[in-house]
Formats: C-alpha cells, sequence, structure tokens
C-alpha cells in the first residue's frame, strides 16, 4: 500500500548510516512517502551521501575529543534541527544513534525506531535507549548490553545478523575502481585508522594518534612492491601519519588520505583490510576478504559472530601479532575463486535490518491513518 501524505524524518550522523540508510530511504520514497534527510558533518559523512546522490539537509557537526565540545555541538545542533523538523511535521522518524534527534522526536511526541549494534558507546546508548519507541539490534549482541543501558526489553527488536547485512547483501561489485586507482585485484591492503576521538577512545589514544604508525613500517618492508591505501579519519590523524610515516611519502605506492569513494569496492578486491574500527572490517570480511582489526578494546560481539560463522576476521592487538599475521597473509595469493559473488549466498542465510525497519515503520504508519 502507498504511503502518499506520510512523511518521514531521517537523521543521519555517521558514515557507516550514509550507506546503511541509502536504499531504506529510496524504498520509502518508492511508495511515496515524503521524505526529510538530515545529516551531521562528521568524518566522511557529507562526502558519501553526495557520491550516493542522497537529497540531504546540512546540521550540525561532532563535538570533537573533548566533553565540552561535544555538549556545545549538541546544544547547538538541536538549535538548528528544531525549526526544520517543526516546519516538516514527520509522522516518524528514524535514526541509528542521533542524540538530538531522539531528543526532538521524544519532546515532539513523533513516533521513532533506531539501530543500535554499539552498546559500548554508553554515553550516547544512555541517552537514547529510554526514548526510542522502537530499537533494532543483533541477537548476537547481549540483550542484557542494553537493558542496563536503560532500554526497554519490550521495545527491542532483535535480529540475526549484523547491520552491515543491509547494504552488502545488495552489493554488486565493481572491477572498474580498479582501473580508477591503477590498482590490480589481489595486490594492495587497506588500512583503516581508530576513531580515536570517540567517546569510548578518549582515554585510550590521543585524538591525532594512529597504532599505524608502529605496524604499517615492518609490512611495507616486506611488501615494498604492493598499493597501501590509508584511510584516516580526521585531519589531526592525517598530519599525525604524515610526519611518523615521512619517510613513505616519496614512496607512489603509499596513499595517505582522509576520504576515499567506494570503499566497499576497494575492500572487495584487496588482499587484506586492516581497521581499527569495525565496520570497514566487518564489509570485508562479509565480502571474504582476510581482514585484522586493532581496537584496542574487548572483541565486539559482532565481531565474534564474524568469527563463529567461519568469516575471514581477526581481532589482534599487539603490534608484533598485526605484522606477523598481515606478512602470512600476503604471503599467499588470493584464490582464483576470491573475487566472484559467492559472498551474497551466505550473507542472505541472514536477517537484513533494513527490511525490518521498513516493514515496521510502514505497518505503524497505515495503521496510524
Amino acid at each position: 500500500m502507498s504511503l502518499s501524505g506520510k512523511k518521514i524524518w531521517i537523521d543521519i550522523e555517521e558514515p557507516k548510516t550514509s550507506i546503511m540508510f541509502k536504499s531504506l530511504i529510496e524504498k520509502f520514497r518508492n511508495d511515496g512517502a515524503d521524505i526529510l534527510v538530515t545529516a551531521r558533518d562528521y568524518d566522511s559523512t557529507f562526502q558519501i551521501l553526495d557520491d550516493l546522490e542522497v537529497i540531504y539537509e546540512k546540521v550540525g557537526k561532532h563535538g570533537g575529543a573533548t566533553l565540552e565540545n561535544k555538549l556545545s555541538s549538541y546544544i547547538n545542533r538541536l538549535t538548528e534541527l528544531y525549526p526544520k523538523v517543526v516546519n516538516f511535521k514527520p509522522d516518524y522518524f528514524i535514526t541509528f544513534s542521533s542524540v538530538e534527534g531522539t531528543r526532538i522526536s521524544y519532546g515532539l511526541n513523533i513516533p521513532s525506531i533506531g539501530y543500535n549494534d554499539e552498546p559500548r558507546n554508553v554515553p550516547v546508548c544512555k541517552l537514547i535507549f529510554p526514548y526510542l519507541d522502537n530499537i533494532i539490534t543483533p541477537t548476537c549482541v547481549p540483550e542484557q548490553l542494553y537493558i542496563d543501558l536503560h532500554a526497554n526489553p519490550n521495545k527491542l527488536i532483535r535480529f540475526n545478523g549484523i547491520d552491515e547485512i543491509a547494504w552488502l547483501s545488495e552489493y554488486q561489485p565493481n572491477p572498474s575502481i580498479l582501473d580508477e586507482y591503477n590498482l590490480k585485484k589481489g595486490e594492495y591492503v587497506v588500512i583503516r585508522s581508530e576513531p580515536s576521538f570517540a567517546s569510548y577512545f578518549i582515554d585510550i589514544l590521543k585524538p591525532e594518534e594512529s597504532l599505524i604508525s608502529k605496524f604499517f613500517p615492518p609490512i611495507f618492508k616486506e611488501f615494498p612492491h604492493h598499493k597501501y591505501l590509508i584511510i584516516v579519519r580526521t585531519k589531526k590523524q592525517e598530519l599525525f601519519l604524515n610526519e611518523k610515516l615521512e619517510n613513505y611519502k616519496r614512496y607512489s605506492n603509499v596513499k595517505i588520505t582522509r576520504y576515499m569513494p567506494n570503499m566497499v569496492d576497494l575492500c572487495f578486491y584487496s588482499s587484506l583490510v586492516i581497521s581499527g574500527g569495525g565496520t570497514i572490517v566487518r564489509e570485508s570480511s562479509l565480502l571474504n576478504v582476510p581482514s585484522i582489526e586493532f581496537f584496542p578494546g574487548e572483541t565486539a560481539p559482532q565481531e565474534r559472530f564474524l568469527i563463529n560463522n567461519g568469516f575471514p576476521l581477526q581481532h589482534i592487538k599487539g603490534i608484533g601479532e598485526i605484522v606477523k599475521k598481515s606478512l602470512g597473509i600476503l604471503s599467499t595469493k588470493p584464490k582464483s575463486d576470491r573475487f566472484n559473488n559467492n559472498f551474497r549466498e551466505k550473507i542472505l542465510n541472514f536477517e537484513n535490518p533494513n527490511d525490518i525497519c521498513y516493514k515496521t515503520v510502514k505497518k505503524n504508519l497505515l495503521e496510524g491513518s
């Protein structure tokens, strides 16, 4: 049935959500719904939305590393969002983990639904869980973690899978990315820095630091002819690595940048993905790419889900072990069938959270008509 006349507000606050909500936005628009997309300036969020040709409004920015700046940005973004939402008059609010959007939807009594796979982000979770009408969560993440952060268990919608399945279940590899960047299948490495400015990283690393500066040199020494795409999250990290890896700047096969489009394609055709955050290594391991996560905390439930289901992911914290495992992987060339679509068959054994969100919101909107 058509959703003509219904208005849905979607707030996007991080790069992952930009990718995740692309197909969801299209589904609702195809049903005739009027969509308002707002987005926060954080990492590569705007660039991804632009690349995906999503129509959105820029509202506010991430607060950075300090608690004072986080609070100030929250207050400013609330102020900017409020008149836009009041003028749009949405019938439903969809988010991943927008604190400002959740507060406004609760304050204006707008039905809401959110996603969450990261209860490690305690401050954000405490601020959104009590106020969302439903929260879509992976069954691999223990329910008690949500309850401990004030989520009502009756409002949790659990699914068998992880968030990255939402977009990878529809993914079609595009080999043109290889010509665009002069790359060869299985002969380059994708490296992603840590989100060291996130609230759960504040006491672990300085905002500008990255462990890449320590494990990259010995890997490069053994495989100097591979190409290396090092994607950082902030200008400070970029400056830090450019200084620490200054000796490698003269090599044309080493690229340090804050953004590269079509990251899923770049991961798919790579020989190895190494990342300090979860999303990219979850994507790459779902695509059957050897993947190493060097996040300094405990192994997340989503990573355990992937490991337990036979996806090629390893969580390694020690610099020496990261180097050892990387060299072992690079010493073994990818099999010829690594670059086909067989990954999709395995992914489709699990549930897609976007399908759950779409059906839930549509059902509630039609029942409320």
